[in-house]
């Protein structure tokens, strides 16, 4: 059951006139009745029968029938509203973590791969309408989650994201892009986009940056590059001690933020330099304001009129009130 409204109500002034008909009513009662003046009612019994006691309900029972039809021009009725969405413009968005071990930095709390998986989770989640890709790279790069509409998935992918020897360690720029265009290229929708980020300069894999940033380009393909690292040192890991744990040291940190730059110029997209947990997660709502995507809504109304019901019941009541009153009551106006 939808919620009530009315299509007319300027209808339910009319009820200011009910009071003005009480008042018309009880300024006129004595004159539905004939009377005669006597000296005395000692003759006469005092008791009234029930028919008469009971005439002023005839009143009544106009009253309600005139509320009644108030209501009933008011048009009452109960609306259903349902939602229809939908995607008039799509995108289609890989995200590649640099997943070396140096993202294991404790510049961002309580390092740099967590702040990001917290981030990455949140702009996913802002992305209802648009299909994600996760791609990770150190030396190498592979595809963890393929280009999906499945957030579930998605989310999933991203929260397993971790430093665990997979790949080689080194920081592959070239592979991470390659590997994500290759996700892309053969995607159907209006808007292609790779969120590539790194906290480091391309020093492993066998295909340059430049060569994938062309490539993106190629395919109309718009890069987003971050840069990960505060500005000076910060705690990197070193070595694994023999209870496993990582050892960390003060370092520079580097990243070749020209490259990121030119990538991102050549393609379209902007580059970002996340000093901190709060600029990491400005530069993704940066991001998610920049690729918008179109939504068409659409919405249906199913109306049921309530009218009727006060249509009849207005109706039987005011015929009663003159049924009796040129019947039963005849006698009595």
């Amino acid at each position: 059951m939808g919620k009530i409204t009315f299509l007319n109500p300027e209808f339910f002034w009319m009820f200011l006139l009910i009071p003005v008909a009480i008042g018309l009513i009880f300024w006129r009662r004595d004159q539905h009745t004939a009377s005669l003046q006597i000296s005395s009612l000692k003759g006469f019994s005092s008791s009234k029968s029930l028919a008469a006691k009971l005439e002023p309900l005839l009143n009544i029972i106009r009253l309600l029938g005139l509320c009644s039809l108030i209501v009933a021009m008011a048009r009452p009725r109960t609306v259903d509203v349902s939602n229809k969405t939908k995607t008039t413009r799509g995108i289609d968005i890989v995200v590649a973590v640099d997943v070396s071990g140096s993202m294991l930095a404790k510049d961002l709390k309580p390092n740099r791969m967590e702040a990001l998986k917290k981030v990455a989770a949140e702009f996913v989640d802002e992305r209802p309408n648009d299909r994600i890709g996760l791609v990770v790279y150190a030396s190498e790069a592979y595809t963890k989650t393929p280009v999906t509409s499945d957030k579930a998935v998605i989310q999933q992918a991203i929260q397993s994201i971790k430093y665990d020897n997979v790949l080689q360690d080194g920081t592959g720029i070239g592979m991470g892009l390659a590997t994500a265009v290759n996700r892309l290229k053969d995607s159907k929708a209006k808007s292609k986009v790779i969120i590539l980020l790194t906290d480091g300069v391309n020093n492993a894999g066998f295909i340059e940056p430049e060569t994938a940033s062309d490539i993106a380009q190629q395919y109309g393909i718009k890069v987003y590059t971050i840069g990960i690292g505060t500005n000076g040192m910060a705690e990197f890991p070193y070595a694994i001690a023999p209870n496993g744990q990582f050892l960390f040291q003060m370092m520079k940190v580097e990243i070749d933020e020209k490259l990121m730059q030119s990538i991102a110029r050549k393609t379209g997209g902007k580059y970002f330099r996340a000093t901190s947990n709060n600029k990491l997660a400005q530069i993704y709502d940066e991001i998610n304001k920049l690729e918008t995507t179109e939504v068409e809504e659409l919405k249906f109304y199913d109306y049921d009129e309530k009218y009727r019901p006060f249509v009849w019941l207005g109706g039987f009541l005011i015929l009663l009130e003159l049924g009796l009153r040129n019947t039963v009551y005849k006698s009595f106006i």
